[in-house]
């Protein structure tokens, strides 16, 4: 097992690492609003994740039902859940969700990102984050947050970097999977004027 690499080192990765890392390549993609047909898709790409790495602290993959759930909860709320269509089907999956429940917390957003394991590397995820930035801000959200599982998931905090997401802290032993303590990376973005200024919503109150 790869050890994880030195903090210094991913506060301060740039784009010539990434990319020395994670070669890219051009794809054509549709980015569009999820339906529930991408569901199965979208159950097979989050399986794998689970199965396989340490981007989720889920140990076991929900079934396509659950996923359902959560999927209705979430554009229920209002919030935008995004896939990426290529070469005839879903190769990737974004959404933004309720960062904490407490009403205070509610102009900020917690964003999820996922990629199929054969398009890893090809600017899909870039592109899912930047659009769901976009369509959070015009929802009126002022911060969003990251929060990426395992120090090691370089590809993930640097595609955060180049959306405008800082490095604020690394959560030590906060999660224990494939028996060996993992650590959460929490990054954050302004949205909008972020708090420069109050919310509309604010205002009208």
């Amino acid at each position: 097992m790869q050890p994880a690499p030195d903090r210094a080192v991913i506060a301060q990765a740039t784009p010539p690492f990434f990319f020395a890392a994670y070669p890219t390549s051009v794809v054509t993609m549709d980015l569009r609003p999820a339906t529930p047909a991408d569901l199965p898709a979208i159950s097979a790409i989050y399986a794998h994740h689970v199965r396989t790495g340490l981007a989720s602290f889920e140990t076991e993959p929900p079934s396509v039902l659950e996923l359902t759930r959560r999927f209705e909860a979430i554009t229920d709320g209002g919030y935008p859940y995004l896939v990426a269509h290529a070469e005839g089907g879903v190769v990737g999956y974004a959404y933004a969700n309720v960062y904490r429940t407490r009403p205070a917390y509610r102009f900020t957003v917690e964003d999820s990102i996922y990629i199929a394991p054969q398009a890893v590397g090809r600017g899909i995820g870039r592109a899912l984050l930047a659009r769901l930035v976009s369509e959070c801000e015009a929802r009126g959200y002022r911060q969003m947050l990251a929060v990426i599982g395992d120090c090691a998931n370089l590809a993930s905090i640097v595609v955060h970097q180049r959306c405008g997401f800082t490095q604020k802290c690394v959560l030590d032993a906060v999660g224990f999977k494939f028996g060996r303590w993992v650590d959460s990376v929490l990054m954050q973005r302004p949205l909008g004027a972020g708090g420069d200024h109050l919310p509309e919503a604010a205002r009208a109150q």
